[in-house]
């Protein structure tokens, strides 16, 4: 329900923004893949790589396959991302631009986007600009202090 929490934090009336009945229709739009995504990264991100691939073809078989919503066939649902500016699913690789080396850098600069390190750089930073703790556990060497501290800067 954190990720879902991050989602609606826009559409709440301050001082500065009033929530309009259309930017309520949009979200509502948007209830269902947002609600599998969150899903997918709150539930469905604390099993194995075989429990990985078991889940997402149950997500696929609950979504059915009339669902407007609907991911691509392609890969797994872990390969996608809802954007909302467009109300669809994309590949993660979509979602940054291509990586080039600055050839400026020190070497311990140089910091290579993998799809892993997409995917979870995007949900900390949903979580940590909404207030939400975050646990990173892992193996050593999988990149987890770096991706936090390239996020943080």
């Amino acid at each position: 329900m954190r990720i879902m929490e991050c989602f609606f934090a826009g559409y709440k009336n301050t001082d500065a923004t009033t929530i309009t009945e259309a930017m309520i229709e949009d979200l509502e739009q948007m209830l269902e893949p947002l609600f599998i995504f969150a899903i997918i990264w709150s539930i469905g991100a604390t099993t194995t790589p075989e429990g990985r691939q078991k889940f997402s073809e149950n997500m696929r078989s609950l979504m059915g396959k009339d669902n407007e919503h609907r991911m691509p066939n392609e890969g797994t649902v872990y390969d996608y991302c809802y954007d909302k500016s467009n109300k669809c699913w994309v590949n993660w690789a979509e979602t940054v631009t291509e990586y080039t080396v600055d050839p400026k850098a020190q070497y311990a600069e140089i910091i290579v986007p993998t799809f892993d390190s997409i995917r979870m750089k995007y949900v900390k930073k949903l979580l940590i600009t909404n207030g939400k703790h975050i646990l990173a556990p892992g193996p050593t060497g999988t990149g987890k202090t770096i991706n936090f501290i390239d996020l943080l800067n």
